[in-house]
């Protein structure tokens, strides 16, 4: 079976090592060494200010919107994971959806400008596939009417725009460290920015409300994740890059030879994007009944693709906002992504790629 990815798993030695090092200091959680060191390694692998590692990507972007104290309505993507989504509907916000580019998938400066209105209170945008967002034109929209941009950055691990990373645009962004991302801690998240005192609220935010072990500054969770997960991250963080260009070459492979005209549309990289990070490659099909084909065709000879994302998040019965948004629709029913991950064979990606043009036929 060829699934659509596979977790990375750093020598087990590496990762013993450290676990020999929690069992030396019985020091397990509440922002122990590891999860310290881990920190101020991802800040300066990110080129990043403030980074708050947490216990994953949903309840980083739950105390994000706290954090930034978005209420009731908030303009956010249809084309994203659904916790983009809910995690608004929890903090008690109202998702207004504003729709997509047709090739980039990420939401565009007309679309979310139609969508504004008085009561507006923030922005909460993906970085599509680890695609920017626009990000320049949001901001300025932002600052025309003094309002919070947060994003979803949790596809967008090492991603720059610019030269300059892409975790720096916006007041916060928050990453996914599951099992299943480029970068990962087993289970996990991050909270970043680059204002104070943002900051300052995410720390006790994160951490039950304390300020200091006998003082508490406000209403906080448990945000926190533990020494075990911080060693995974850094077991896996020196692989990163190189984890990267594995994945470059896989999406190079595809590209070569799914590239023949006609049928299939590949993402478009936004304009100014200097380091991208290749963490999925989606195909778009021309209609739906052949993307379920190719489907059925690659899950007969043993691989499994992903229907990421699908369906487009305001068609979800849970969503009052559920007006019609033509592009994320009709593109949610049409993207596959495609098996990616280090250690996919060139013979695999040959054989992925053959089945799919004979579905084509």
């Amino acid at each position: 079976m060829i699934n659509v990815t596979k977790s990375y798993l750093p020598p087990l030695k590496e990762y013993v090592k450290y676990l020999e090092g929690i069992w030396e200091s019985g020091h397990l959680t509440n922002h122990g060494p590891l999860v310290l060191e881990l920190e101020a390694r991802l800040r300066e692998f990110l080129g990043v200010r403030h980074l708050f590692f947490v216990t994953n990507g949903t309840i980083a972007l739950q105390i994000a919107i706290k954090a930034a104290g978005l209420k009731g309505d908030v303009i956010t993507t249809p084309f994203s994971y659904i916790a983009t989504t809910s995690s608004l509907q929890w903090e008690g916000c109202n998702p207004v959806f504003a729709d997509i580019h047709p090739t980039r998938l990420t939401v565009t400066r007309d679309s979310v400008e139609a969508v504004i209105t008085p009561e507006t209170t923030g922005f909460l945008f993906t970085h599509v596939y680890g695609n920017p967002c626009p990000v320049e034109e949001i901001e300025s929209l932002a600052a025309e009417r003094g309002l919070k941009v947060i994003y979803d950055a949790a596809h967008a691990f090492g991603v720059e725009y610019k030269n300059r990373s892409l975790m720096t645009y916006g007041d916060i962004s928050t990453l996914s460290f599951h099992a299943t991302k480029l970068f990962h801690t087993i289970e996990g998240g991050a909270i970043i920015t680059s204002d104070d005192d943002l900051a300052h609220k995410i720390s006790y935010m994160r951490n039950f409300g304390h300020n200091g072990p006998e003082a508490f500054h406000g209403i906080g969770v448990n945000g926190k994740s533990s020494e075990f997960q911080a060693a995974m991250g850094l077991c896996v963080l020196p692989e990163t890059n190189n984890l990267i260009r594995l994945r470059k070459e896989i999406c190079d492979m595809y590209k070569l030879r799914l590239d023949k005209g006609g049928d299939i549309t590949f993402l478009e990289i936004t304009p100014g994007t200097t380091r991208y990070n290749y963490a999925y490659f989606p195909v778009i099909f021309k209609d739906e009944a052949q993307l379920l084909s190719i489907v059925s065709l690659l899950k007969e000879n043993e691989i499994l693709a992903r229907r990421y994302f699908y369906p487009s998040l305001n068609s979800l019965n849970q969503v009052t906002n559920n007006l019609s948004h033509d592009i994320s629709s009709d593109i949610s029913r049409r993207i596959l992504c495609l098996p990616l991950y280090p250690g996919l064979s060139s013979t695999e990606i040959e054989t992925i790629s053959s089945l799919i043009l004979q579905g084509l036929c």
